[in-house]
């Protein structure tokens, strides 16, 4: 159905969605005939009868992160965030990938599918339960969730796309601060061009790019970081329903973050060991000297006094306990939170001068969810472990095979089952390949293979780089 001019289904289409998570959600702890259920129940009919009468049918579907309705992608804001991440969680789990309201509602149609959803959720076959539950009702039908077969890779050419857009920002980055150091003035423009083009992979190919920030260089760690930061930055704004504009922005300011550290120097940037206190009081000036350099660029506008706005506060933390030490200040931008969590976890998971063994993803999501609620915010942290998986891309893993494996794609459904690259098969022979879901079962039901826990890649000499590109 082609997408309609209709300002009453585009009020009403946030709502839609976030009345059924809340039906869900109640019908979870109450019964379907509860007072609580029934209200609820209510009060969507009468969201979706109307629509129903003007569309004839309201179709719902999940597509990748993100909900439609009759073809028009749902924008959200924050208040809907927690709704929005349970349904579609919800809708994987079962494989349902739309949901089609033919005709009016009534009371009774919303039980049974209710009735149908919650049960299925037991399942072992989720959808097949969920389908038979709902296959007397005339007025609601389901579809099965469309996702790429078992074995079917991203091709090839892909890839090399994949790959061109992230080292084109690398070396941006290092002309960037090889053009300032010499005293020429930058023009924001060409960062637009690049950015954009990684919100372009990004959406289209999410675990490819966020992969290739795993990729880390020892010898070349800020060009690479502020890389990083940006596309962990522009993946987590993705999943908080920001729109391609939005995430545009958020993508400058993550890769402008850490400019002002141009100033900072060289023997200090570098040093091995551990900074005295005057040089870390030197080291603590980069998020001013950020300010600085930002209001010097050419083709000055609002997305460069965002970007002044997110360089400054990148490293005060949520609840102000970090640096510049600020008093009376209101609150953090939406974007510096964004990035302070972007920032951190790349930090902590690259090799630099005075920490040449970087921390393993798990670790670092385990640190940082040490720091929610203080340095971190804790709604956009939860998000961010959902985004990048409870093992990581990158993350080494012992399997109960006795085989190694490199996480390799994240599983949204099964936080624990990822795609794996096996890398030592269990008689100790290095591998390229192949890929494997550890979603994957045999014909009685058990699992194929599990991870038992994980392992530090350095220890056994693994590159990254060799299986990530």
């Amino acid at each position: 159905m082609a997408v309609k001019e209709d300002r009453e289904l585009i009020s009403s289409a946030k709502d839609i969605i976030n009345q059924l998570s809340i039906i869900l959600r109640t019908a979870n702890i109450h019964s379907p005939s509860n007072i609580a259920v029934t209200t609820a129940i209510e009060k969507y009919i009468a969201l979706l009868n109307p629509l129903i009468k003007s569309e004839q049918s309201i179709l719902l579907e999940l597509i990748g992160e993100f909900f439609y309705i009759n073809s028009m992608r749902i924008r959200y804001s924050l208040d809907y965030l927690i709704n929005f991440n349970f349904l579609v969680r919800e809708f994987k789990k079962r494989e349902i990938g739309s949901v089609i309201f033919k005709d009016f509602m009534n009371p009774r149609d919303l039980q049974t599918f209710l009735k149908a959803f919650i049960e299925s959720g037991f399942s072992d076959t989720p959808y097949d339960t969920m389908s038979e539950g709902i296959d007397a009702l005339s007025s609601i039908k389901i579809d099965r969730l469309k996702k790429i077969k078992e074995g079917e890779d991203v091709d090839t050419n892909t890839r090399k796309i994949i790959k061109k857009t992230y080292f084109t920002a690398v070396a941006y980055i290092e002309g960037l601060f090889s053009k300032i150091e010499a005293g020429e003035r930058v023009n924001i423009k060409k960062s637009k061009r690049i950015v954009e083009a990684m919100v372009d992979r990004l959406l289209d190919e999410e675990q490819l790019l966020i992969g290739m920030t795993a990729i880390k260089d020892y010898d070349e760690y800020t060009y690479y970081h502020m890389v990083n930061v940006s596309i962990l930055s522009i993946a987590l704004g993705q999943r908080l329903g920001l729109n391609k504009k939005l995430l545009a922005v958020l993508g400058i300011t993550a890769i402008f973050h850490d400019i002002g550290k141009i100033g900072t120097p060289y023997e200090i940037l570098n040093k091995p060991s551990s900074l005295t206190d005057d040089e870390w009081k030197i080291m603590k000036r980069h998020p001013i000297g950020g300010v600085r350099a930002i209001l010097k660029l050419r083709g000055f506008d609002s997305t460069a006094i965002r970007s002044a706005i997110v360089s400054f506060e990148h490293h005060i933390h949520n609840d102000f306990s970090g640096y510049p030490s600020v008093s009376n200040y209101m609150d953090l931008d939406l974007y510096s939170k964004i990035v302070c969590i972007a920032d951190q976890y790349d930090a902590m998971t690259s090799s630099r001068v005075y920490s040449r063994i970087p921390i393993p993803p798990d670790k670092a999501i385990s640190i940082m969810m040490e720091r929610s609620g203080t340095q971190l915010d804790p709604v956009l942290l939860k998000f961010f472990i959902n985004m990048i998986g409870v093992f990581p891309i990158g993350t080494l893993v012992m399997l109960d095979t006795k085989e190694l494996g490199l996480v390799f794609e994240s599983n949204e459904v099964m936080g624990d089952r990822p795609k794996v690259v096996i890398v030592i098969d269990s008689n100790g022979n290095r591998l390229k390949g192949p890929v494997v879901s550890l979603a994957q079962k045999d014909e009685t039901g058990r699992y194929l293979r599990t991870i038992v826990k994980t392992l530090d890649p350095n220890k056994y000499n693994i590159n990254l780089a060799e299986y990530l590109l």
